[in-house]
């Protein structure tokens, strides 16, 4: 079962609001049945749908279903008819999701923040090629007071009043286990054991539907359904999130395991496969288990994972099979293994988090209800290793509202 959080949605909810206004999410409110309450409208409009996922759209709702317009976290500026404007960064082109965009058009943390960050406060430095070796205390273990850097060959220390870990979920859990000492002999802040365990990864897998009608689309990436979420007629539990994924390109295709295609393609050329197919991405809790840990061992990382929500992805497949039949969309329903094998597979996951919980309760979390190591008076952890449950959407939102949320109670002791 998925466990709860300490913390109650309210407490984080205006800070998704500043987060969806920092990195000019687009969306429209009510449109998905199981948003919870929200006391702002989406900063920005919805990014609209072009004809076939329009017509998608309409298919899908007249069977029942309750599509929704993707929140987006995008630098774009649309005309009425749905076309970019002159002066708009992002121009909706075919590659926005799984490329860099060279015209920065996408609202991610380095265009958002890090960049403008460096631009107006010449007190802030961005070291590049600095690996954190350890973290180091003082004599009674309640203080970091020495971070160990290794730097273009070199050892530097540094200290500071407040520490900030934000390395990700896996590599902030190696730098605390690296970071042991007499008064910490399991790990910095690791009284409890709980130091990269509970490590969580969506269940995911991309799928592309080969359609007898074209699909044009360009800009594909604006629709999701969650009606399965919580479970659907014939499977009473949660199995998950349906959006759309960037459309598929024939050089991608070619690169793609094929033999098992050609039964069904054998003379369909790879640029016909991808004028007629439409792209989902599928996406299924991973519940934490305190066995799926990463960890040393004989001086080298590992990484243990063991399944525990197996069905659910497989039901979410046969899920979307099926409403696209009855929506009236005709397909052949052929896995992606352009994201490192067909469901996506451990080396393959940026939804990466666990391996440091917060919680009340020092003796089964890492952390505090304000993400402060509960042994360590002035180290936060601001990445996604406090989530205690990940659920099925994205949790990068999450990520940023949260580290908004710490900023805050940092703020309040300076």
């Amino acid at each position: 079962m998925s466990p709860a959080w300490p913390l109650d949605y309210a407490v984080f909810e205006p800070y998704y609001a500043q987060a969806e206004r920092l990195f000019h999410v687009h969306g429209q409110r009510g449109e998905d049945p199981l948003e919870p309450w929200a006391s702002t409208p989406y900063p920005h409009p919805p990014v609209s749908h072009e004809p076939r996922i329009a017509q998608l759209d309409a298919d899908l709702r007249a069977i029942g279903l309750h599509p929704f317009h993707l929140p987006l976290g995008i630098l774009l500026d649309e005309k009425p008819d749905g076309t970019p404007t002159p002066t708009s960064v992002c121009m909706r082109c075919s590659f926005f999701d799984g490329f860099p965009c060279l015209l920065n058009g996408k609202a991610d943390a380095q265009v958002i923040c890090v960049d403008p960050m460096l631009a107006a406060h010449d007190n802030v430095t961005l070291m590049t090629n600095a690996y954190v070796s350890r973290l180091g205390t003082d004599a009674s273990g309640r203080r970091v007071d020495a971070v160990h850097v290794t730097r273009n060959g070199g050892e530097e220390i540094y200290s500071a009043d407040i520490v900030v870990v934000a390395c990700g979920a896996l590599s902030s859990a190696l730098l605390l286990l690296r970071s042991a000492n007499d008064q910490h002999p399991d790990g910095l802040a690791n009284g409890s054991g709980q130091v990269g365990r509970n490590y969580m990864r969506h269940h995911m897998s991309v799928l592309m539907a080969v359609m007898p009608q074209a699909n044009d689309t360009v800009f594909q990436k604006t629709l999701a359904f969650s009606d399965f979420y919580f479970g659907a007629d014939d499977w009473p539990h949660p199995l998950g999130l349906v959006q759309m994924c960037a459309t598929s390109h024939a050089p991608q295709i070619r690169g793609e395991v094929l033999p098992e295609w050609l039964e069904w393609l054998p003379r369909m050329p790879f640029e016909q496969i991808a004028r007629h197919s439409m792209d989902f991405w599928l996406q299924a809790e991973d519940l934490p288990h305190p066995d799926n840990r990463i960890y040393y061992k004989d001086g080298m990382v590992h990484l243990d994972q063991h399944e525990t929500n197996p069905q659910a992805l497989h039901h979410l497949k046969r899920k979307l099979k099926q409403v696209l039949t009855e929506a009236g969309h005709p397909h052949v329903l052929l896995e992606r293994s352009l994201y490192f094998g067909k469901d996506i597979l451990l080396d393959g996951t940026a939804h990466q988090a666990g391996t440091a919980r917060f919680g009340t309760d020092p003796a089964t979390s890492v952390l505090d209800l304000d993400c402060r190591a509960h042994e360590v008076d002035n180290l936060y952890l601001a990445d996604a290793s406090f989530f205690p449950s990940i659920g099925a959407v994205n949790p990068t939102l999450t990520i940023i509202a949260n580290a908004l949320r710490v900023a805050d109670r940092i703020r309040e002791r300076l």
